[in-house]
């Protein structure tokens, strides 16, 4: 960990092997201390695990040819490192990654994006939310310091997203995803970015690719985040979004972002 604390980011890659160039230059710049990844759409004897351990990096992963997957890159080797659900159903290990790094619970997921509201991909993505907050009731206390990263596939508020009008029945913003996501929120989560920029409009990380210049014309969605309980919350400094690595050559539709925290007083 750095001078100035413990800096972590999420990043849905889209092919992790597409972006590897990107996300090991983005690592030596940042010196970031751990990166949740999702989307890296690489079963695991294919998983480009060399080039970030040359890095000096350390990384856990699980994933599955051509989509999901999820991955945890960082400076301290992972301990008690876990897949997926453990509750008796469908684990979804490529969606779902825990580790304590220095100390730290981390926990990764790529929540399932639901396809649409009629469909049973939309209840399962419900269900998923309902899951995860179950996975936290048994092994993690609101009380003591966890960090939840990752690719949520739902925007908060109407400030999370471009046209929350037109957009209000889309499954990243249906009212019943919204509703799923804040009672996993209530559990004891604070939005690490929203307690930074409350009030900030036009702070995205998902600009699609169909959308001719999405970035100036501000059409985009914050559905990745960093929440932490509130613990670590407190410990908080600073936080932010890089719109400079999706303007990067073959960027993901998706960038990074950031969070600092002062972990000396944990």
């Amino acid at each position: 960990m750095g001078d100035n604390g413990l800096k972590v980011a999420t990043y849905n890659a889209n092919s992790i092997r597409a972006r590897m160039d990107l996300i090991l230059d983005w690592l030596e710049t940042q010196q970031t201390d751990v990166l949740c990844v999702q989307e890296t759409r690489v079963q695991d004897d294919e998983f480009p695990e060399a080039p970030i351990r040359e890095a000096g990096y350390h990384v856990v992963y699980r994933g599955q040819k051509a989509h999901a997957g999820v991955a945890i890159i960082s400076s301290l080797e992972p301990e008690d490192v876990a897949y997926g659900f453990d509750d008796g159903g469908q684990p979804d290990e490529p969606r779902l990654i825990r580790a304590v790094i220095g100390g730290l619970p981390v926990v990764n997921t790529y929540v399932p994006q639901g396809r649409s509201v009629d469909s049973e991909h939309f209840e399962y993505k419900l269900e998923w939310f309902g899951r995860l907050r179950d996975l936290f009731d048994r092994h993690y206390e609101p009380q003591e310091p966890l960090l939840w990263m990752g690719d949520f596939n739902v925007a908060p508020e109407p400030i999370d997203i471009y046209d929350p009008k037109g957009k209000r029945d889309h499954v990243d913003f249906h009212p019943d995803a919204r509703k799923a996501l804040e009672q996993v929120k209530a559990w004891g989560f604070v939005d690490v970015f929203r307690q930074h920029h409350p009030d900030e409009e036009d702070q995205y990380t998902y600009y699609d690719y169909r959308a001719k210049d999405p970035i100036e014309r501000g059409i985009g969605w914050r559905v990745d985040h960093i929440w932490a309980t509130k613990p670590l919350a407190d410990r908080a400094t600073d936080s932010w979004i890089d719109l400079e690595a999706r303007r990067a050559e073959r960027p993901s539709d998706h960038t990074f972002l950031i969070g600092v925290f002062d972990v000396d007083e944990l």
